[in-house]
């Protein structure tokens, strides 16, 4: 048994009869598989270094793009500096002035005695009561009605004569009421009854009561207009935005431009005010025309200027507009709120050019000390040096606008050989001695004004 071949726990059996692994074969290597191995080394090298190269080419070609996407963003910068340079002090130019301060407290009146007035009785007592149905409760309230619907209109002409308590009533709904409706139908049957004539340039309705300029005057107080407070010089941001609080202009002022325009065109029909408080109406009009506020009422005021300057006759004219200028000029400051008040005043005709030019000339005598006539503003004009850079281009642009709208609507200009000369001189330099590279603020802008002119001049001397 012990030497049993197949007894598997014989421990002699393990130990003398060990498990030998196979022995490997060993490969030889031939010439052809070395070529082999150096031909991929030295394809590998090569893969290695071309992409090395590709890798630097690229962080190459970065740089330089890079670099020249700087240089570029560099003079950019610098062409968007000097172009802000020359536009932006340009930009902050601006005219207007707030004329109206702090407004009073608009007054309230009872108006008890249209109860008794003829016309109130007379419809009463008629017929037309039965017609319209309107309320008989209370005077006011029955020609609220009549006025709102045009009926009063119709019955003053028919009657006649507009009697003093109606004429109260309506002039204070016109220029202190709050109630648009009323306050429009006011204005509009006070226009109709100051135009009404008959063909003999007579009034065909009898006025009883008409206001008197000083009422006039006294609403604009209430309105809180600065009439009798010159402006003084100031930078144009501090003229426009200098109140940290903008007081709106009152709701009613439109019913005073159109009614002073009316009164203004009835001065044969009725005589309102006199040609020295016209003068007065004139500067305010002119005075409002600066207020931004009131651009929506630049047409109404427009023809209210218009109706104002045709009230003076020729004679009365020569002297008012003179008066009328020099008023202007001491109250209107000398930037761009002087061209405003000039090119406001529409020259479409005689008298209003004559004003336009007169206010130009005046705003220009403020401008330099000790000078008193036409020659020797121009002649200050002429030794102003252009090339100085410490002058102020701003001022010259508002010398040249002013002599324009002078010599433009000024007939006797044309007359004047050595005015004429001086002009020419005086735009030649603005022409000439400005460069176009100067990059001052209003450099461009006075050269192309001046070379515009002076190619006018040329023109008419051919």
């Amino acid at each position: 048994m012990e030497d049993d071949p197949f007894d598997f726990e014989s421990d002699a059996l393990l130990a003398t009869s060990p498990v030998v692994a196979p022995k490997r074969r060993k490969k030889v290597l031939g010439l052809d598989d070395l070529l082999v191995d150096h031909y991929k080394e030295k394809n590998r090298a090569i893969e290695r270094e071309s992409k090395l190269a590709e890798t630097k080419r690229t962080c190459n070609s970065d740089d330089e793009e890079d670099f020249h996407v700087a240089k570029l963003s560099k003079y950019v910068n610098e062409c968007h500096e000097k172009m802000t340079q020359l536009g932006d002090e340009d930009d902050v130019s601006h005219w207007g002035l707030h004329v109206f301060g702090k407004q009073k407290t608009l007054p309230s009146f009872v108006f008890s005695e249209l109860s008794s007035c003829s016309l109130f009785n007379s419809c009463v007592n008629h017929e037309v009561n039965s017609l319209v149905e309107l309320s008989t409760e209370s005077g006011e309230t029955f020609f609220e009605g009549l006025l709102t619907n045009g009926w009063l209109l119709n019955l003053v002409s028919i009657y006649g004569e507009v009697e003093k308590s109606i004429a109260k009533w309506t002039f204070h709904l016109m220029l202190y009421s709050s109630k648009e409706v009323l306050r429009s139908a006011a204005i509009d049957f006070w226009c109709a009854i100051l135009l009404l004539k008959n063909e003999g340039e007579s009034p065909s309705i009898k006025i009883d009561w008409l206001p008197s300029y000083s009422e006039l005057k006294g609403v604009l107080e209430t309105y809180g207009f600065l009439l009798h407070s010159p402006t003084k010089d100031s930078p144009d941001t501090e003229m426009v935005f200098g109140d940290s609080e903008c007081i709106e202009p009152p709701q009613n002022i439109r019913a005073w431009i159109k009614y002073v325009a009316a009164c203004s065109q009835s001065r044969n029909i009725h005589c309102t005010f006199t040609p020295s408080e016209a003068e007065e109406l004139v500067v305010v009009i002119i005075c409002l025309l600066l207020d931004r506020q009131l651009l929506g009422l630049s047409m109404d005021l427009n023809e209210c200027l218009l109706a104002l300057v045709n009230f003076f006759t020729d004679d009365e004219w020569s002297v008012s507009c003179v008066k009328v200028a020099k008023s202007v000029a001491s109250r209107v400051p000398k930037d761009m709120n002087s061209l405003r008040a000039v090119e406001s005043i529409p020259a479409v005709q005689g008298p209003a050019k004559l004003l336009r030019s007169a206010i130009a000339f005046h705003i220009l005598l403020g401008c330099f000390d000790k000078v008193e006539d036409e020659e020797a503003v121009i002649r200050q004009l002429t030794l102003i040096n252009l090339k100085d850079k410490s002058c102020d281009l701003f001022k010259v642009y508002i010398y040249l606008v002013l002599m324009e709208n002078w010599f433009l609507y000024n007939p006797l200009s044309e007359d004047n050989g050595l005015l004429n000369e001086m002009w020419g001189l005086f735009l030649r330099n603005c022409s000439c001695q400005i460069n176009i590279t100067d990059s001052r603020s209003y450099a461009p802008k006075v050269r192309s004004k001046a070379s515009y002119l002076l190619q006018g001049i040329t023109d008419r001397s051919l």
